[in-house]
């Protein structure tokens, strides 16, 4: 780690491509709320500014497996270091010196072909990723998703995605009681419709860590389309997420809420669409300029200007939004057409229409 307002990114090989070091800006006392979802920001402000919420967790510690995940790691994975994956030490390292995390996170590499990666724990955060996303990324496409993980411990999100993953482990081993299952599965539901917001909120941490567009946009296509980068074009992929957004009638609509559900993640072409956005707005410029919500401020954040800022949010989402149902939502908001028609319509697929009879 070095002092000043850039950082030298360079890497040390260690097998994969090595890449020209280059400066990275740095944003210290960076609050999380300068790159959440307005979705997850709002959902976060509100827990955080609950009464007795931190004695409420801290109690229900004893039930979750966190001190058994904790040995699980420590036995049957690597742990992060100088000595072990060190130029996964170098990212990490890196990526907490960028976001001003002081305490860095412990890391591990777990043996798993299925690339993936996850930020977990209760009282401190612990970094896991598989082998199979070691092997399938380079290094500027590894140093953005190690910067999305540190975003998740910056933001507190661990808390959050470890009991996530006890009541998901929890309702199957009470799916066979009456009801049991339900009132949990709705819990769970809930918590995964976060954590899909929150991921969003992480790309974004991993984009100000990486400084680097094209490697974040790489890494979102090599996670749905494999190691073929040759065969894969930026410019095709985010059509596709145009496509899927605007594609189809209501009935289209409702198809991919029903896929959408049982997913922990948004799928990755809508990721990459979303971070491409984000990346051309004036929000990210400021930021990458220097003005950005400090740490020290939020203290003084107002749930209720948060809770302003993500209806603003989704209004914006809805009116500018392309998908068959919120467009109808909009239409609706608005008194537009009549609404009878405008549903036979829709989940016909032959369009509004003029209902009104000749007279």
């Amino acid at each position: 780690m070095t002092d000043g307002n850039h950082h030298d990114g360079g890497g040390d090989g260690m097998g994969h491509e090595r890449v020209p070091s280059r400066q990275r800006r740095r944003f210290p006392g960076i609050s999380s709320r300068a790159y959440e979802h307005p979705a997850d920001r709002s959902a976060l402000v509100a827990l955080r500014r609950l009464s007795g919420f931190d004695t409420v967790f801290k109690a229900l510690s004893g039930l979750l497996p966190e001190r058994s995940l904790r040995l699980l790691f420590l036995s049957d994975s690597v742990r992060v270091s100088d000595a072990q994956f060190a130029h996964l030490n170098t990212m990490l390292r890196d990526a907490c010196y960028i976001l001003d995390l002081e305490k860095v996170p412990p890391m591990y590499v777990n043996q798993d072909p299925n690339p993936n990666a996850m930020c977990i724990g209760l009282d401190e955060p612990i970094i896991v990723v598989t082998t199979g996303l070691v092997e399938l990324l380079d290094e500027e496409e590894m140093r953005a998703v190690v910067g999305h993980e540190v975003g998740h411990a910056l933001s507190g999100h661990s808390v959050y995605r470890t009991i996530l993953l006890f009541l998901t482990n929890l309702a199957l081993k009470v799916a066979w009681i009456p009801l049991g299952n339900v009132a949990i599965m709705a819990i769970v539901t809930a918590l995964r419709e976060w954590f899909r917001k929150s991921e969003l909120s992480a790309d974004r941490a991993g984009l100000l860590v990486g400084q680097d567009l094209t490697a974040s946009m790489r890494g979102l296509m090599k996670l749905a389309g494999g190691n073929h980068l040759h065969e894969m074009n930026v410019d095709a992929f985010l059509e596709q997420a145009e496509e899927y957004e605007a594609g189809g009638d209501l009935r289209d609509s409702v198809l991919k809420i029903l896929n959408m559900l049982p997913r922990t993640h948004p799928f990755a072409t809508v990721r990459a669409a979303e971070l491409k956005k984000w990346a051309e707005s004036r929000d990210f410029q400021r930021i990458m300029d220097g003005h950005y919500p400090r740490r020290d401020e939020d203290k003084d954040t107002s749930v209720s200007d948060s809770f302003r800022q993500s209806a603003s949010a989704y209004a914006d989402d809805v009116r500018n939004s392309k998908d068959p149902l919120m467009k109808l939502v909009s239409d609706i908001a608005g008194g537009a057409g009549d609404l009878g028609g405008k549903l036979r319509g829709k989940f016909t697929g032959q369009g509004g229409g003029d209902t009104s009879k000749e007279g």
